[in-house]
C-alpha cells in the first residue's frame, strides 16, 4: 500500500516546524545568529584573500559549531534557555574569532581566564540539567538530593575542563602549537639543579633574563625579563578559573532544587526535555516541565 504523499509532507513539516523549530520563535536568537554568522562570513572572506588558510579552517568550525545548539533542540528535544544559547554563541565567537584570529588571547591577558571562568560556569550548567532530568523523570527511579546534584554538576564541569587541557596540550606537543601560553617567572625552585640529585628544591630567583644555547655554540638573550614557564602555570590558571565558574553555578543550582526549581535565575541556564509533540493538528509544542518538583 502506497503512502499518501500529502500526508507524509504534512507530517514532516509538522516534525520540523511544530516539534523541533522552537528557535524560529526566538527573534533575538535569530537575530544573535545571523549578525554572529555574518561576521564570521566576512573574517573568512577577509583571511582566504590574505592567504590565512589556517584562519580559515576556524572560521570554518566557527559556522559549524554555531549550529550545535539548533541540532541539540531539534534532535534531542531539548529546550536551551534564551539566556543560555546566547551565551554559548557569544562564546563561540569570542574564543575562535577574537581570541584565536583577532589574538585577543595575547592583546588582553584577562581573556582566557574569562572565557574558562564562562566554560566552567556554562558546563556546570549541563552537568546540572542531565541529573536533573532524571530526577524529574517519572520513568526513572532516581531521587537525588539537591546537594549531591549540585557536586555533580560541578564533578562534570571540573571533568570537561581537565579534558580541554589535555587536549591543548597534545596539539602542542604534537602540532608545535602553542595553546598552552607561557608565562614569564622571575624565580624557580626546582630539585633537578640540585647538585647531588637530592630531593631538596634549588631556589634561583631575582632572575632578569633567559639565555638560550644552541648546539653550535652561539647564544640568544630572549630579553623577556624572566623565565619562560612553558605552559604550567596557565594550564593551572585555567582550572583553577574553570573551579570558580563551576562552584558559581553548582551553589545555583543547590538552591534551584532546594526551592523546587522557583529560581529564576537559574532557569535562564538549565536546559529541559520537551515532550515531543504527536498532534499534527498545528498545535504549539508542549512546554517543558520546569515547574516539575524533583
Amino acid at each position: 500500500m502506497k503512502k499518501n504523499p500529502a500526508k507524509k509532507k504534512q507530517s514532516k513539516r509538522n516534525w520540523y516546524s511544530i516539534e523541533y523549530r522552537r528557535v524560529g520563535n526566538k527573534k533575538l536568537i535569530i537575530g544573535t545568529y545571523v549578525l554572529l554568522r555574518l561576521l564570521v562570513f566576512l573574517v573568512l572572506i577577509a583571511q582566504a584573500f590574505n592567504g590565512n588558510y589556517e584562519h580559515v579552517f576556524t572560521c570554518v568550525l566557527a559556522l559549524v559549531l554555531f549550529s550545535i545548539p539548533t541540532i541539540i533542540e531539534r534532535r534531542l528535544h531539548i529546550d536551551l534557555p534564551d539566556t543560555l544559547e546566547i551565551i554559548i554563541l557569544l562564546f563561540i565567537f569570542a574564543a575562535e574569532i577574537l581570541g584565536e584570529i583577532e589574538e585577543y588571547y595575547v592583546l588582553f591577558p584577562f581573556w582566557d581566564d574569562l572565557l574558562h571562568t564562562l566554560n566552567g560556569f556554562i558546563f556546570a550548567a549541563v552537568g546540572f540539567s542531565m541529573v536533573d532530568i532524571l530526577n524529574r523523570n517519572r520513568r526513572v527511579t532516581l531521587q537525588l538530593s539537591p546537594f549531591y546534584v549540585a557536586v555533580t554538576a560541578f564533578c562534570f564541569s571540573m571533568t570537561i575542563g581537565v579534558l580541554w587541557e589535555f587536549f591543548e596540550w597534545g596539539v602542542d606537543a604534537l602540532m608545535a602549537k602553542d595553546m598552552q601560553k607561557d608565562t614569564i617567572v622571575q624565580a624557580i625552585h626546582s630539585v633537578t639543579l640540585h647538585p647531588e640529585g637530592r630531593n631538596i628544591p634549588v631556589h634561583v630567583t631575582d632572575i632578569a633574563d633567559t639565555i638560550i644555547l644552541h648546539s653550535d655554540g652561539t647564544q640568544t638573550a630572549l630579553g623577556i625579563g624572566g623565565y619562560l614557564d612553558i605552559g604550567l602555570i596557565d594550564t593551572m590558571n585555567d582550572l583553577l578559573v574553570n573551579f570558580i565558574g563551576a562552584i558559581v553555578f553548582s551553589c545555583i543550582g543547590y538552591f534551584y532544587v532546594k526551592s523546587r526549581g522557583k529560581g529564576r535565575l537559574a532557569r535562564q541556564f538549565i536546559p529541559q526535555v520537551m515532550e515531543k509533540q504527536t498532534d499534527t493538528t498545528g498545535e504549539a509544542p508542549t512546554q517543558p516541565e520546569s515547574n516539575a518538583e524533583p
